[in-house]
């Protein structure tokens, strides 16, 4: 049996905590630093995501990690020169998983800011250079070019966990967990997630283009990845709003849908304008855009300390401002990790400018949720497969 210390559990008085496989080796190697539990979850978690997304879509894919469940996934389509801008990399021609990567950290920075990476392939200069700028615990990928890795373990201090990945390791079909001294023993997920999961659509609307079905896939093989109850909102080669772990499954939507709406505020001229202070860093910058951007305006005013990362004094976005921009929003795919069941899940997500849904159906309220998807002229598809992940 192969096993390696780790420095604690969950939380640092759980002081006992290794992780173990049958055989000769673990499948993934320490390169830099030292695992904890929750970094070793998020990556093996990241890593089986960005393997499926490159799967599907043939493109390089990245994650970003946080409390095992995703803050951002991506693959490499190219950037337009507003994402450019709001992701901090103008005029910058990207390596492939550097576009990735750029993607699933811009897709919520604040949800980002002390997560896990994982790549589906090699981690290139480039890549390691835009990751030592940003607040993260580690990285997982299935190799690292030699400049990568010295630029990577100059991070923390030397203390940045960079764990390389076996790419052709496959796990036991049973997998176990403990909870309170039992032992759950269950066959592990591996349903394939293809465009054959978006072929039967009982809309009206039963018009989905390719690029509208890569980010359905986007959707839901993160959502294989995401704490349930979730919801994934995706646009563009990459997940734009993530709710998860959520009870209800409307508040997983309006979650989702949430964050979806800060991802298009952001590309608002108004907030693209922001007068920023050259010594701001970036984190800073994010935490005054996420107050500018914030549901009530009178307090931003109310409260000026935050005006201090500008060279000028700025006015916050209107509410009628911030409705008649999201109005814009087009083109949207939503999916869900289990059937809607009712159709305030549609309302919601036509709110955020959604266009396209992959759900598994099966709701007793099925004609509900449909006349609401027609009512919008949304193409939505029954998938027919759950996707809960605990």
């Amino acid at each position: 049996m192969a096993e390696i210390e780790l420095k604690y559990g969950v939380n640092p008085n759980q002081k006992s905590a290794k992780v173990s496989v049958e055989g000769e080796k673990l499948p993934f190697t320490v390169l830099n630093g030292r695992p904890g539990y929750i970094n070793l979850l998020d990556a093996l978690n990241g890593w089986q995501l960005v393997t499926e997304l490159k799967q599907a879509t043939g493109l390089p894919a990245a994650a970003s990690f946080k409390h095992v469940s995703p803050a951002g996934a991506a693959v490499a389509v190219p950037l337009d020169k507003t994402l450019e801008k709001i992701y901090f990399v103008e005029g910058v021609k990207l390596s492939p998983v550097a576009t990735a990567y750029i993607r699933a950290r811009g897709a919520d920075r604040m949800s980002s800011y002390g997560d896990f990476v994982a790549l589906s392939d090699e981690c290139d200069e480039q890549t390691a250079g835009f990751l030592s700028r940003e607040v993260s615990d580690g990285i997982i990928a299935p190799s690292y070019s030699q400049a990568a890795l010295e630029i990577l373990r100059k991070k923390r201090k030397g203390t940045y966990l960079v764990l390389q990945m076996d790419p052709v390791y496959r796990p036991e079909k049973l997998e176990k967990k403990q909870v309170f001294g039992v032992t759950f023993e269950q066959e592990r997920n591996e349903i394939v997630i293809d465009e054959s999961c978006l072929e039967e659509r009982p809309t009206i609307n039963k018009e989905i283009p390719a690029a509208a079905k890569r980010d359905l896939l986007i959707a839901l093989i993160t959502l294989k990845y995401t704490q349930s109850n979730s919801v994934c909102y995706a646009f563009g080669g990459q997940a734009i709003g993530i709710g998860a772990g959520q009870q209800s499954r409307v508040h997983c939507t309006r979650l989702a849908g949430a964050k979806a709406d800060i991802w298009y505020l952001r590309q608002h001229p108004r907030v693209l304008a922001l007068p920023f202070r050259d010594d701001v860093r970036r984190p800073d910058r994010d935490n005054a855009i996420d107050v500018y951007l914030g549901e009530t305006p009178e307090d931003v005013l109310a409260d000026g300390s935050w005006q201090r990362v500008f060279t000028e004094k700025v006015d916050p976005l209107t509410r009628e401002e911030k409705k008649e921009w999201l109005a814009t929003a087009a083109g949207r795919s939503v999916a869900s990790d289990a059937f809607f069941p009712f159709g305030d899940n549609v309302e919601r997500a036509a709110k955020s400018g959604v266009s396209y849904i992959a759900q598994t159906g099966g709701s007793i309220r099925d004609d509900n949720v449909i006349e609401t998807a027609d009512k919008y002229g949304i193409a939505m598809a029954f998938t027919r497969i759950r996707l809960f992940h605990h």
